[in-house]
């Protein structure tokens, strides 16, 4: 039997060599971390040197996760970040560093430098302050006292824009805030003031620059995406306007701001949106309904009426309402004479009613603010030459028609003038000589511009009626040599007819 007394004997033998070995593998734990931690800051450091950012970032993380009491890590990752651009990031890191080294000042110094980027002026002041305190190098010294007294005149300058602001003095308010924002780049609250300003004064580009800013240097700016949306909804941008709206419920769905213009915006951007596709499918009159609908969703917003009558003058002239197309057309060139897109369908417009001086006015307008526009080229081109042509004969004014009117219209147009121009009509010699020749006009008006080859013709500055054109095969010797020799068709009926004269 084995006695209690040789037990514990074994036992307290055995415990000396379980605590030595316990020791041993909490040395070698401890031992293999601290090597990791210098593995990662010597590779870290290697990358930051090399510009590999993002790789020595991995690194400087793993040194902070493997020791998060290491000052050296986090100022290094701070350092990184700052290469990288992302003050945000590296602010913490700073502040981590100043927290487990005070009197580390380099870190103090560029701490103090982001929050003066910030315009946190007071707390840069505090860094600087601490930095001179800490008997720093004579480089360091010198910044901090510079940055020092830079943040107390931001801070007498910040005071003055204030009042200038809260005394309506936008021009002077803003040029005080340019030179704050020189400095304080990041400074939410001055960009705001100064966007504020440049909406007072007008100046809605430069607004819409710094709530860009503003929007993205803090996360949550709901009012910034709000100016934004109203802003580009005044200006006439619809698109953008949802866009920015859309952000700002993004980030609150309950906002109630943003909820009720978000519905304005959507109703008036799907009603522009259905009216361009109308027309894009030639619906042109349902084109026009749509966009005086958009009127009347925003009637105080001047930039969209002008945009709706904008495209009902293109949708009426494409849809060949040209004599109300004109008028359209003519009152937005009231308010922009230089506004290509409508001197152009204006142009179009005219020359459908073949007013070709008018068009040619308006083509050599456009061309002067688009040089290299091929439509206003080509446009001009056609007034041009049917300006010519018209002087020589206008088959579509002897009948009374449109360049656009269709088959049936001119048929009809030529029946009745063929009944009141018919030569039996007339008994005087002098007036039927008159009607003769007047009728061989609308007998020939209407055999160009009921044949589709002929009429092309004609339309691209041929006549296939005249004898001296050698395209004109067809038809010019039908009228040639007098009326008595006229054989063409009956304006009662479908069949052709013979003229005869009692010449007695």
């Amino acid at each position: 039997m084995v006695s209690i007394e040789h037990v514990a004997h074994k036992i307290l033998t055995y415990v000396p060599y379980v605590l030595v070995l316990f020791d041993m593998r909490y040395e070698g734990v401890h031992c293999g971390r601290e090597a990791g931690v210098d593995n990662h800051m010597e590779m870290g450091k290697k990358l930051l040197a090399a510009g590999q950012l993002a790789d020595a970032l991995s690194h400087f993380h793993a040194a902070v996760d493997g020791d998060p009491k290491n000052y050296l890590a986090y100022y290094r990752r701070a350092t990184v970040y700052l290469a990288m651009g992302k003050s945000k990031s590296a602010l913490p890191d700073l502040s981590r560093v100043i927290e487990l080294k005070p009197d580390f000042t380099s870190a103090r110094l560029q701490r103090g430098n982001l929050l003066l980027k910030q315009g946190k002026l007071d707390e840069a002041a505090s860094d600087f302050q601490n930095v001179l305190k800490a008997h720093p190098s004579e480089k360091e010294s010198s910044e901090a006292q510079s940055q020092l007294t830079k943040s107390d005149e931001l801070q007498r300058l910040v005071a003055q824009a204030k009042s200038s602001y809260n005394s309506k003095d936008y021009i002077g308010a803003a040029s005080l805030l340019d030179t704050i924002i020189d400095t304080c780049v990041w400074d939410i609250t001055s960009r705001e003031m100064r966007a504020d300003c440049f909406i007072q004064m007008g100046e809605t580009g430069k607004a819409i620059s710094d709530l860009k800013a503003a929007s993205k240097l803090k996360n949550d700016n709901t009012q910034a995406f709000y100016q934004l949306s109203t802003i580009y909804y005044h200006l006439g941008d619809h698109e953008m306007s949802l866009a920015e709206v859309r952000e700002c419920l993004k980030l609150d769905p309950d906002h109630k701001q943003c909820y009720s213009h978000y519905k304005q915006v959507k109703k008036l951007n799907k009603q522009i949106r259905s009216a361009e596709e109308l027309i894009h499918e030639q619906r042109y009159d349902d084109a026009v309904s749509k966009y005086e609908a958009v009127m009347t969703t925003e009637p105080n917003v001047p930039q969209f009426t002008f945009l709706a009558k904008e495209r009902i003058c293109h949708a009426l002239t494409h849809g060949q309402l040209t004599a109300k197309a004109i008028s359209v057309c003519s009152e937005v060139l009231r308010s922009e004479p230089h506004n290509v897109n409508v001197l152009k369908d204006r142009a179009k417009a005219y020359i459908q009613e073949g007013l070709y001086e008018d068009a040619i006015k308006d083509y050599e307008n456009a061309s002067q603010h688009s040089e290299n526009d091929r439509q206003i080229k080509e446009g001009l081109e056609e007034a041009q030459r049917l300006l010519k042509q018209s002087k020589k004969r206008d088959y579509y004014k002897i009948l009374g028609v449109k360049r656009t009117a269709q088959k049936k219209e001119i048929i009809k147009a030529y029946r009745k003038l063929a009944q009141q121009w018919h030569p039996d009509n007339f008994q005087d010699p002098e007036e039927k000589k008159k009607a003769e020749q007047k009728f061989i006009d609308i007998a020939q008006a209407k055999e160009v511009l009921t044949d589709p080859e002929m009429r092309n013709k004609y339309d691209h500055g041929e006549d296939p009626m005249d004898p001296e054109s050698q395209q004109g095969h067809r038809g010019g010797q039908h009228f040639h040599g007098g009326f008595q020799n006229f054989q063409g068709f009956n304006p009662f009926g479908s069949g052709p007819f013979n003229f005869k004269f009692n010449f007695n």
